[in-house]
């Protein structure tokens, strides 16, 4: 069976479950008094982590939720989870109640009926998003989300670089390219499969491609060997001008900041266009840091919580998930001394006081103004994904 028949057995399967929760938003808060709260995560920035623990704290006081961070290095760990206990049986007692999730882990989910839902739409600051006129916010690399899972923050691919070390940076990979060769060590990329390696990877697939609009369909009905052909042959020209000559890379993205910091490197990226100004805030990054977008555009998504078929509790999960579209919750999340994380709300939808809450008032020359993130590329179908990070460790997992 393709896909989209797996996806179509998975909403037939799930959407019955909806039924477990009452329909009125204040017998969902009540049902959640109380609950303790198992939110798979992940736990690789001290920020991050620092955010969901305010979360946390506003949870317990309004709710007494108890808010349990279960800290993840990758995603796919808690899916797997998921899917030992449905093969055990385990339908309604799961140990997992809300899941940070990105399109790929959520490919996976819809297809193998793991997926609690359609709940997102019942959720009252959902309307804050402006779902209808902002498709990005029901679709997730190029998979409808169906009110299977909520947004709650914004990414795009953004680069960031030592202006007292660099004059020019590159605006496309050919340019990169060029530059590596002449400052040889000064640039790296994490790890592949972390996830901002695996994003580079995106990124270069895209801009290397004949054609994009291939990268929007499942990567099975295309020549995969064809489409991926030019990245290895960049890749196999870039390597040796890396930092370690391409031989070892960084682990993560926080790595490659700390890279940056130190001053091992002159130039890096990150999927969080705020956290170069946040990083200089913090004095993680010196104040001659500066940002930019390639040329023509990066990849950029929304990223999203979602809710197992068999969470034990899920009425907590909801409330939380609501919680995160709140204008406060928002606005306090995307403040550059907590995370920087972009807002999903729709500030036309919004009082005057909750919109001047989610202006950065901020002019730090480390921060991309926001009018620079309109060049944005959709995200490939997640298959690509699997492609090119099965591609790359046959290819340089060694090293």
């Amino acid at each position: 069976m393709g896909l989209a028949g797996t996806l179509g057995l998975a909403l037939t399967a799930t959407s019955a479950m909806a039924d477990t929760l009452p329909n009125d938003w204040a017998d969902v808060e009540h049902q959640a008094q109380g609950q303790s709260l198992y939110w798979n995560a992940w736990g690789g920035d001290s920020n991050v982590n620092a955010y969901i623990d305010w979360v946390g704290d506003q949870l317990e006081q309004r709710w007494d939720i108890e808010l349990v961070h279960v800290k993840l290095d990758d995603t796919a760990a808690a899916v797997s989870r998921v899917l030992a206990e449905k093969s055990a049986g385990n339908d309604d007692r799961g140990a997992i109640d809300l899941i940070w999730i990105n399109g790929e882990n959520f490919a996976a989910m819809k297809a193998n009926d793991l997926l609690f839902g359609p709940w997102a739409e019942h959720l009252p600051n959902f309307a804050l998003t402006n779902p209808s006129q902002q498709a990005e916010m029901t679709t997730d690399f190029t998979i409808p989300t169906e009110g299977y899972e909520s947004p709650w923050g914004k990414a795009q691919l953004t680069f960031y670089y030592d202006s007292q070390r660099v004059e020019n940076p590159p605006r496309d990979l050919t340019e990169l390219l060029a530059w590596a060769e002449q400052n040889p060590g000064r640039f790296a990329y994490p790890l592949v499969p972390d996830f901002h390696g695996s994003t580079f990877l995106k990124q270069a697939l895209i801009e290397l491609s004949e054609d994009p609009e291939v990268l929007q369909q499942p990567a099975e009905e295309a020549d995969i060997e064809t489409v991926t052909a030019p990245l290895w042959a960049y890749l196999d020209q870039l390597h040796p001008w890396l930092w370690r000559q391409g031989q070892h890379f960084p682990s993560s993205g926080p790595e490659l900041k700390s890279l940056m910091g130190d001053g091992e490197l002159w130039l890096a990226f990150t999927f969080n266009p705020a956290e170069p100004a946040a990083a200089v805030a913090s004095y993680q990054l010196p104040p001659s840091t500066r940002s930019y977008v390639l040329d023509n555009g990066t990849i950029g998504n929304v990223h999203f919580v979602a809710i197992p078929f068999n969470a034990s509790h899920k009425a907590a999960a909801m409330v939380a998930a609501n919680f995160l579209l709140s204008p406060e919750a928002q606005a306090y999340k995307q403040r550059l001394d907590v995370w920087g994380d972009p807002s999903v709300l729709d500030l036309d939808l919004l009082s005057e006081q909750q919109r001047l809450a989610l202006t950065p008032a901020d002019e730090s020359p480390a921060r991309l103004p926001a009018e620079a993130l309109s060049r944005t590329l959709p995200e490939p179908h997640p298959s690509w994904m699997e492609a090119v990070e099965k591609g790359w460790l046959e290819r340089y997992g060694s090293h």
